[in-house]
């Protein structure tokens, strides 16, 4: 029982990050990102090939995810810049199954199907069941500092002018931003940290396959970020927990329910989990911990 909880607390900081990056990019540029998933896989992947298949250490691992998830944003948003945003979040979720497919087909790399096992973790062996919590608090730790990172960027300069572009392209354009180049920073920034949670995934499952990295990924990300807040660096982290809590919750709901099997299970949790959705955007839209705006200052403050 233990260990399930450690292990639910670590995927719910795996679950944090990507919602972070999410984040950054929709409630910072407004930019929609369907190919979450897509980043994700690709960081683990970048990740588990460099430390399983050539023996690296794992922190040159992690840090290979986040610049193989950075140049992957950078040429998905580059390929899209002169596209209009809906675009955008059609070609992100192209991306993803792209990707999929990729890790599908190519087993000279990525070992198809069959996945990748054996993926070394932090002194795994040497820790024996206490690798649980020690990865549970090392998630916890990066979570952490991807958060105060995220909130410095959000009270800097650069991160008002993201919010600027979110809120017209056109006047933070005329005011002299370019704003092309601040959307593919943050892209290609939001990407980086979606593939670092995808690389801290793999190490701690020890396990990764195209299977693991369904779209429906992106839609628990998109229910954390709606549920803990938009725009707000500390609302989807919150939220991020909140969802694995009701998605293991609704583990244990559906047992009670006589007469299901395996296929209805699974259904009726989706089920459960698309009306917890409406149910957020009806009665709380803004999340639980909503966005705050900034006072403007009055004429004659600054004398």
């Amino acid at each position: 029982m233990t260990s399930y909880l450690f292990f639910i607390l670590t995927i719910g900081g795996v679950y944090a990050l990507l919602a972070q990056s999410l984040n950054l990019i929709w409630g910072g540029a407004g930019m929609v990102n369907l190919g979450l998933a897509g980043f994700f896989a690709v960081g683990a992947y970048a990740s588990a090939i460099l430390t399983k298949g050539f023996g690296l250490p794992i922190a040159i691992g992690l840090i290979a995810s986040l610049a193989a998830g950075a140049v992957a944003g950078f040429i998905v948003t580059i390929s899209t810049a002169r596209l209009r945003d809906d675009y955008l979040a059609i070609v992100t979720l192209g991306f993803a199954e792209t990707v999929r497919l990729i890790a599908l087909n190519e087993a000279w790399l990525t070992r198809g199907s069959d996945g990748i096992s054996g993926i070394p973790g932090p002194w795994r062996a040497e820790l024996g069941p206490n690798f649980h919590p020690f990865y549970c608090v090392f998630v916890f730790i990066i979570v952490a500092i991807v958060y105060l990172l995220t909130k410095r960027l959000d009270d800097a300069p650069y991160g008002r002018t993201l919010k600027a572009i979110r809120e017209d392209p056109e006047l933070a354009a005329f005011a002299g931003k370019k704003v092309m180049r601040f959307k593919i920073e943050a892209f290609a920034l939001s990407a980086a940290v979606a593939g670092l949670a995808g690389a801290i995934y793999g190490h701690y499952t020890s396990y990764i396959a195209p299977d693991l990295f369904q779209p429906l990924i992106t839609i628990y990300i998109f229910l954390a970020v709606t549920a803990g807040g938009l725009g707000r660096p500390i609302g989807p982290v919150i939220g991020a927990y909140l969802v694995i809590a009701f998605l293991e919750g609704t583990r244990f709901i559906v047992e009670l329910i006589p007469g299901l099997g395996p296929v209805q299970v699974a259904a009726t949790r989706e089920m459960l989990i698309g009306a917890a959705l409406i149910l957020i955007l009806r009665l709380r839209p803004q999340g639980l911990l909503p966005e705050q705006s900034r006072p403007v200052p009055r004429v004659g403050d600054a004398a």
